[in-house]
């Protein structure tokens, strides 16, 4: 049975998060559509803010 991809939304979200993680600035941000680029930064806000909640260490 073949994987489907997950959607694109979902895949920006994901690549925001694991940037926030990291500890990367937001302005790396790699899309420039306004609906994708809100999903990504939605991700790495989330990322930001379990890294405050002592969640993640670098």
């Amino acid at each position: 049975m073949r994987r489907q991809k997950r959607d694109r939304m979902e895949r920006a979200h994901s690549q925001g998060f694991k940037a926030g993680v990291s500890g990367r600035s937001k302005e790396t941000c790699p899309y420039q559509s306004n609906d994708v680029r809100s999903q990504w930064l939605g991700g790495w806000r989330d990322a930001i803010e379990a890294r405050t909640d002592g969640l993640f260490r670098l």
